[in-house]
């Protein structure tokens, strides 16, 4: 492979990242009679403001520098993700950034809306009918173009620096530096590969942090059980939540650096977003990225 390439396509994804600013962190009204009783603040990090629209934009970018770094990707590679959706809209940004061509495998009930937003990247979809076929779909296509299978759900956890370098657990706590309570007492982040949850945990153990993560788990997923039993559970059952709860638990899903797990019902979560919608007059969709999903309620 090219070492000049690919020594300019690790410059054009830095550049574009020096484009970009830092998402917003949200101070979210509370009830005013909540302040009578507890001192408390709540804060929601905005993923959706990345150019892409993209939550998982940033996984997308540190994927493709893990992958060009290790010299995975040349330039003339076929990139290929299995994804329900957000991922891939950034990995196809990325890849048509590179000139490359790019094949998302997904269910064949990823949101058409979605769909539409990875093609929009010059993305390309394949589908399958089965949530657990992505993996060996993916594998399978990679093999047969010569191409490189990103695999978000392996390498997430290992391809972002859990130590800084801008990543999200970085850029809540510098953006909560001036706060009345600038060290959170929780972080809650739901788990879809389970790398942000192990990015942040990880990060506040690295920094001597007194902040504790909780991880949420949609209906159907299997992280919630698993992390009770302390095993693998499989419930090859989809997650009615786009974009978080798994049927397996994920190879970047750390549960030990998780202090607690909560399973929210589905009908809480879109209520809740329903409200946070209201409440901060954001347009609640079903299907858009850059409005409240129900992963944020």
């Amino acid at each position: 492979m090219s070492r000049a390439w690919a020594d300019n396509a690790v410059r054009l994804i830095e550049a574009d990242a020096r484009r970009s600013a830092d998402t917003h962190l949200l101070r979210y009204p509370l009830p005013a009679a909540w302040a009578d009783t507890v001192d408390v603040q709540l804060y929601l990090k905005d993923e959706s403001t990345h150019i892409t629209g993209s939550l998982k934009h940033r996984l997308a970018r540190s994927l493709f520098l893990y992958a060009l770094c290790n010299g995975f990707i040349g330039e003339n590679t076929t990139i290929v993700e299995a994804s329900s959706g957000s991922t891939a809209v950034s990995e196809a940004y990325f890849a048509q950034l590179l000139g490359l061509p790019f094949i998302a495998v997904m269910t064949a009930s990823t949101s058409p809306s979605k769909i539409a937003l990875i093609e929009s990247q010059g993305g390309r979809c394949h589908f399958v009918d089965e949530a657990q076929q992505v993996y060996a779909e993916a594998q399978r296509l990679a093999d047969e173009t010569g191409g490189h299978y990103l695999d978000q759900f392996t390498n997430a956890e290992r391809a972002t620096d859990w130590r800084g370098n801008n990543n999200i657990a970085e850029s809540i706590f510098t953006q909560m530096h001036h706060e009345k309570h600038p060290l959170p007492t929780w972080i809650v982040v739901g788990a879809g590969t389970g790398g942000t949850s192990a990015t942040i945990g990880r990060y506040i153990r690295y920094r001597r942090y007194p902040t504790q993560l909780c991880v949420v788990d949609p209906d159907n997923s299997a992280f919630y059980p698993s992390y009770l039993a302390r095993r693998d559970v499989v419930t090859g059952i989809s997650s009615r939540i786009e974009g978080i709860g798994r049927p397996r638990v994920e190879p970047s899903f750390l549960p030990s650096v998780v202090d607690r797990m909560e399973q929210i019902p589905d009908a809480y979560s879109v209520a809740l977003t329903r409200h946070a919608s209201a409440v901060l007059g954001r347009r609640w969709v079903r299907r858009r990225e850059p409005t409240c999903a129900a992963r944020s309620g």
